[in-house]
């Protein structure tokens, strides 16, 4: 018999990171995937990205509307409220052997509730991790504790989600899934990038800029921002991709302040809602350095060896490898920052330097795991207790 894996996604970012096991349980005779996409996906505001899942190939089983037009804490726990009762339904008309969830977003942390009071196995991705500025810290570590399965990408972190009473027999450190990506996909030239995006990057260098609101600021760091599109300014010869941030408290004040940005500097900034896998992955591969608070600095741009200055708190805690330039929020300590990424002697540390998030191959081992653990009593899991 087929084993049925539910697979939630609620962002674009997050699904290009669970990509290849979503194909790869498409694909086998022993899986029956059930593949769930709801929040930032369905909202024409943040590209409707569930478009571009469909266009991979893949059937969404459901779709669960919860999103809120509203970024306010209220806002956002409603969002959370309405994912839950839309899981629930869910999971009662499909009837999942096991759920797979990704990372530590709010709305993961609903379709988990909704998993655990129906006694479905819960399978998380990238637990372990610190994130000391956000909230998606204590969600991430509230999800490890539902969960059952556990698929870290450092042994630092394995080894945190252990001392969180996890049994070590249910953690394996496979490396990030978003490397897999990098490794298996044709990144685009120069030249066929350039057409891709319809923004001339053939003769200018430019810079990758992702930042999301910090979560547990009063405001969302949104001075430390301000500082960020003061100081790109001062870089007359670069031009700038960026990408719009999550659906986080406090992001469409940022949406705004892009928006702004982008007016003011039509030829030299591509502001964009959603790139793709494939496209972002290009950019990043072209970029000379990418700036802001986004993770995928720290995981995926060290494997093209470029420089990433990483501003603020919203990452504090993550493992980063010798590619990575921590910096406050004041625009002195951003332009010190970026000055130091376009170096010529930090360019050749960083195409000397290897990524601490594993080399690919994440997923395969990813979906073997899924398709060959033993279910029964997996649920009536036990605390571990370090000796």
């Amino acid at each position: 018999m087929k084993r049925k894996v539910a697979v939630f996604t609620g962002t674009r970012a997050e699904y290009g990171l669970l990509y290849w096991v979503i194909k790869g349980l498409k694909e086998s005779t022993k899986a029956d995937l059930i593949l769930l996409a709801g929040g930032m996906h369905l909202s024409p505001e943040f590209g409707k990205t569930i478009n571009q899942i469909e266009n991979d190939g893949f059937k969404v089983t459901e779709q669960l509307e919860f999103l809120l037009s509203s970024d306010s804490p209220v806002g956002i726990a409603k969002s959370m409220g309405l994912a839950m009762i839309s899981a629930a339904d869910t999971f009662q008309r499909n009837k999942p052997d096991m759920l797979l969830v990704l990372g530590d977003r709010y709305e993961a942390l609903a379709v988990c509730q909704a998993a655990m009071v129906a006694q479905i196995p819960i399978a998380h991705i990238h637990g372990g991790e610190t994130t000391e500025g956000l909230i998606d810290e204590a969600v991430r570590h509230s999800i490890t504790k539902m969960s059952h399965l556990h698929f870290t990408a450092t042994e630092d972190y394995r080894k945190r989600v252990i001392q969180l009473g996890e049994p070590p027999e249910t953690v394996y450190n496979f490396g990030a899934p978003g490397i897999d990506s990098i490794k298996k996909l044709k990144i685009l030239e120069r030249n066929e990038l350039s057409d891709a995006i319809e923004f001339n990057v053939l003769d200018t260098p430019f810079m990758v800029v992702t930042y999301h609101p910090v979560t547990l600021n009063k405001d969302g760091a949104i001075d430390d921002f301000k500082n960020l599109l003061l100081t790109l300014e001062k870089y007359e010869n670069f031009k700038f991709i960026i990408t719009y941030p999550n659906a986080d408290t406090f992001g469409r004040s940022l949406i705004g302040l892009l928006e702004e940005f982008k007016g003011k500097h039509p030829d030299k900034v591509l502001l964009t809602k959603s790139l793709g896998q494939l496209r972002y992955l290009s950019v990043l591969k072209h970029s000379e350095l990418t700036i802001g608070n986004s993770s995928s600095g720290l995981i995926e741009a060290p494997s093209f060896g470029i420089p990433t200055v990483n501003i603020g708190d919203r990452q504090r805690g993550r493992v980063a490898g010798d590619t990575v330039i921590n910096c406050g929020g004041g625009a002195e300590s951003i332009k010190k920052a970026v000055d130091k990424a376009l170096s010529s002697s930090f360019k050749e540390v960083c195409a000397q330097s290897k990524n601490p998030y594993g080399n690919g191959d994440s997923s395969r081992k990813i979906l073997d795991t899924l398709l060959n653990t033993e279910l029964d009593n997996l649920v009536h899991k036990k605390f571990y207790d370090l000796s």
